[in-house]
């Protein structure tokens, strides 16, 4: 995270300032206007807020974010990886799945933690300034376009198959994604050397296999890996099931630790503001209200809401095992968003949080980007988490060697 001096009191909200002022200062207030009181427990060191734009590709930008904050963690520099390169890749072995599927399987924007080390362990990874992914007359990154026809272009490959494929399908797919993202440069100069994707890949040092993935769902058997039933699941990986409990307990240890955290969740709750820089769960729901959608993002999760919980603390619901399955079987609970967790906190009741980094830029919040996630919140919402195999429980990691 970005460390500057103390600048305006209307900036204490900012997480870029927490490292300063807990040398001054115990307690920080988390929102230019409200009335919580965080205390920082653990803050991980992390790159600058990215903004996705209008694309559905968080899971690319929270899961490099994620990785940007290992390589910190583990001395190896700091460097700001290309969101884009991982999503081109994957859109170009989606695409081979989905043909090979009939068109009977997900072709989106939307990607899961799996794609990174799937893509990273296949075909390396690249820094940004390498493949910046803007080839069509933007600055900001806006998939609306691209996605439709690429997903025209295989509907009508799949359509007019005779008795086989033609062979050119597959160059004409990439020569839209070069239209779009820009062709992938075979070798690319950084910090003075020469590198290839894949030997960028090993000289970052990442062994993709040291990162687990781990979820607690009732449908299928505790303390055995399953097939994340989540739509954008392409590639049909595996996360380790475990009881809520124990996933949030471990999420817990983890960042207390100094290690950080790739977030799945479901953002479409009225206890998400974004703009308020609050995830929570009240009690009392109806106590909130939304005001109106902010077109800036995919659902009501970047809209104003309103509601005396996002002021000061109060009472949240007391979130069961049942409560999230149920959740998750009615479609109330789904896959809608990657984040970073980059830290915890606890408020002036001695409620704990996790400091959730975002990627939809920092001027539609009011904590730069960062906004605070409650352990109800995180125990109901929760679809699924990476993180380093080291980081945890000694029971967990040998239940998983097992």
């Amino acid at each position: 995270m970005t460390k500057f001096s103390f600048v305006s009191a209307v900036l204490l909200c900012s997480l870029f300032l927490f490292q300063f002022q807990l040398q001054a200062q115990d307690t920080i207030r988390n929102r230019k206007d409200g009335n919580y009181f965080f205390t920082i427990k653990k803050d991980i060191e992390a790159n600058e807020v990215q903004n996705q734009n209008r694309t559905g590709t968080c899971w690319s930008f929270s899961a490099l974010s994620f990785v940007e904050s290992e390589l910190m963690r583990m001395g190896k520099g700091t460097h700001k990886l290309s969101e884009m390169y991982i999503v081109r890749k994957a859109y170009e072995d989606k695409a081979e799945n989905y043909v090979r599927m009939h068109g009977m399987a997900n072709f989106s924007q939307g990607g899961a933690f799996h794609d990174i080390p799937y893509v990273i362990k296949k075909y390396g990874i690249m820094p940004q300034e390498a493949y910046k992914g803007l080839n069509y007359g933007l600055e900001t990154h806006n998939h609306s376009e691209m996605e439709s026809v690429l997903k025209g272009m295989l509907d009508a490959v799949i359509a007019n198959k005779q008795k086989e494929l033609t062979t050119s399908w597959k160059k004409a797919f990439n020569a839209v994604l070069d239209a779009y993202l820009g062709a992938v440069p075979e070798n690319f100069m950084y910090n003075d050397k020469s590198y290839t994707a894949k030997s960028f890949a090993t000289s970052l040092g990442l062994n993709m296999d040291d990162y687990v993935i781990i979820s607690s769902f009732t449908h299928k058997p505790f303390y055995h890996p399953f097939v994340m039933d989540v739509p954008d699941n392409w590639i049909w990986a595996s996360a380790y099931n475990v009881p809520m409990d124990v996933m949030l307990n471990t999420m817990k240890s983890a960042v207390a630790n100094g290690y950080s955290i790739g977030w799945a969740a479901d953002v479409s709750e009225k206890g998400f503001s974004f703009k308020n820089g609050l995830a929570i769960v009240p009690e009392d729901e109806d106590a909130l209200t939304v005001k109106g959608k902010d077109n800036q993002h995919f659902n009501d999760a970047g809209a104003d809401k309103e509601g005396t919980q996002f002021d000061s603390p109060g009472p949240e619901l007391k979130i069961t095992q049942e409560m999230r399955q149920a959740a998750y079987d009615n479609y109330l609970t789904t896959d809608d968003h990657g984040m970073h967790f980059t830290g915890l906190v606890t408020d002036q009741e001695g409620n704990e949080y996790f400091i959730v980094k975002n990627s939809w830029g920092t001027d539609h919040n009011d904590c730069d980007g960062y906004f605070y996630a409650s352990m109800p919140y995180v125990a109901y919402k929760t679809i699924n988490f990476i993180v380093h195999k080291d980081a945890l429980p000694k029971d967990l990691k040998k239940k998983m060697d097992n």
